[in-house]
Formats: C-alpha cells, structure tokens, sequence
C-alpha cells in the first residue's frame, strides 16, 4: 500500500512518516510506504490528472486541497477512479498549518490513516481534523 502526500505537504514530511512507518509494516506484515506525489510523478499536475494514476496503484492521498471535496467534476472523478484520499484539515480555512502542526495532526492519527488506507474499500474520503480525529466524509 501506497499513501501520497500531495505537493501542498512539505516533501521532507512524507520522508519522515516513511522512515517512521518502516518497522511498523514489519512487525505488522503489510507493507505500506509513504511517498511525496510530485516525487513519483511531476508537480503541478491538475486533480484530473493524478486522481486516476494514484487509484491505478491501489493507493491513497493525504492532501490540503479541501476544494476537491466541493467541486462537482472532482467528486464524480473522484468515484470513479475508485479513490482513497484524506484530508488534512487546519484550525480554520484562513490560516495555513505549520510543519510542526502536520506532523502532530498525522502523528496523532496515523495508526488509523494507516488501517483506513489497508482495510477500507475504495472509494473513501476521510477528514484529518486539527485535534488527530478522522471524520468520515460523504462524497
């Protein structure tokens, strides 16, 4: 299993929860590695064009763009490519989130970012919120 984190995500954070997740696949038997996207394909890649290659992998997107949840043509894109992708959520709309906030927002809800990812049937759509709470989204 694949989970991505979008160009928004710092790159060197993927790298990290990479390096953290390592031992944890070992000892669990499912292998999951967490990959920067623009690292494995391009930057600046549109949503219509990376939704359908991530969903070809099987894998998983931890993005900032919350947009993509309120646009139509995202949402259909979204079912149809038959994609698992969370978002990760800041105190509010206006202010954007720190390194240091990431890492405790998906540190406090990795383990089950991580069972979500493995076990849940695609399509699925997950808010990470400011306090490491999942919350379903209904898209």
């Amino acid at each position: 299993m694949i989970i991505f984190t979008d160009e928004n995500i710092p790159p060197h954070l993927a790298k990290g929860f990479n390096i953290l997740q390592a031992p944890e696949s070992l000892k669990s038997g499912v292998p999951i590695e967490v990959i920067h996207w623009p690292e494995f394909s391009a930057y600046s890649e549109k949503d219509h064009e990376w939704m359908p290659k991530i969903a070809a992998l099987n894998a998983c997107m931890i993005t900032q763009d919350i947009h993509i949840a309120k646009r139509r043509h995202e949402i259909e894109l979204f079912r149809k490519s038959n994609l698992g992708i969370f978002f990760l959520k800041g105190k509010n709309k206006k202010l954007q989130l720190t390194i240091w906030e990431m890492v405790e927002i998906l540190a406090k809800a990795w383990p089950e970012i991580s069972k979500i990812a493995v076990n849940e049937k695609k399509p699925f759509g997950y808010d990470i919120l400011y306090n490491g709470k999942i919350r379903k989204v209904a898209l």
